[in-house]
């Protein structure tokens, strides 16, 4: 499984992009996206079942599953 952003609700503040282990997280088009065929969700990366990008980011539901 991957998760992806919501362009909608992304600020682009960019908090997501540096914690993400496989760097899947890339600006696009004045926003962020998540490449889903690099994204693992974190699995094996810090505490399991934690998305690091879900920790950075301040916006509610801005980062969903795909």
């Amino acid at each position: 499984m991957a998760l992806k952003i919501v362009r909608d609700i992304c600020t682009a503040c960019g908090d997501c992009e540096p914690v993400c282990p496989t760097q899947s997280i890339t600006p696009f088009k004045g926003v962020y996206k998540i490449d889903a065929e690099t994204c693992s969700e974190c699995e094996g990366d810090g505490e399991p079942g934690t998305p690091q990008c879900l920790e950075a980011c301040m916006e509610d539901d801005c980062i969903v599953p795909v």
